[in-house]
């Protein structure tokens, strides 16, 4: 008799959970960078100041509030997505925050805003995919998924961009 393995049940990781790790990681630490570029002027950033000065122009008013909660976002959002940690809470921070970078960009042509919609995409793939198996989420109690947890964190993410939109 010969014992088959269903991909399903293995605890080997499928091709599946190695891209979604590829993805998360990769698109994860890249908004962690942005972020402390704002913040902290790493990674050839321009800092705080020039950053708040920036907001303050594009009309997010106070722009040092403002660029502390975009840098923040992107960190923390960021380092969630690709650790798989808090996975729905994640995919809203980086919708969120991708949703008010394309209303900036968007009067400077599709080449200005194209990777923030190209992030803000990859976080709903994320909010209904779930993070894979090579993951902090993996297999534990706080992990959450399914149709209702996308559509909240989308929701939460949309409703959250829309305030920050209103009161800028």
């Amino acid at each position: 008799m010969t014992a088959t393995v269903n991909a399903t049940t293995s605890k080997a990781p499928t091709g599946t959970d190695i891209g979604l790790a590829i993805v998360r990681v990769s698109v994860g630490g890249l908004l962690a960078v942005h972020g402390s570029q704002k913040l902290f002027g790493w990674f050839n950033g321009y800092g705080l100041d020039a950053t708040a000065g920036a907001f303050a122009h594009m009309g997010y008013d106070p722009g040092k509030f403002f660029a502390t909660l975009a840098g923040l976002s992107e960190v923390v959002g960021g380092l969630l997505l690709a650790l798989g940690l808090l996975t729905p809470l994640a995919a809203a921070i980086v919708l969120g925050t991708m949703i008010n970078a394309v209303n900036v960009a968007r009067s400077g042509g599709f080449a200005m805003w194209e990777l923030p919609a190209v992030y803000a995409l990859v976080a709903v793939a994320f909010a209904f995919a779930g993070p894979g198996r090579l993951s902090l989420d993996a297999g534990r109690p706080w992990q959450r998924q399914g149709l209702a947890w996308s559509a909240g964190a989308i929701a939460l993410g949309v409703v959250a961009a829309l305030v920050t939109l209103a009161v800028k």
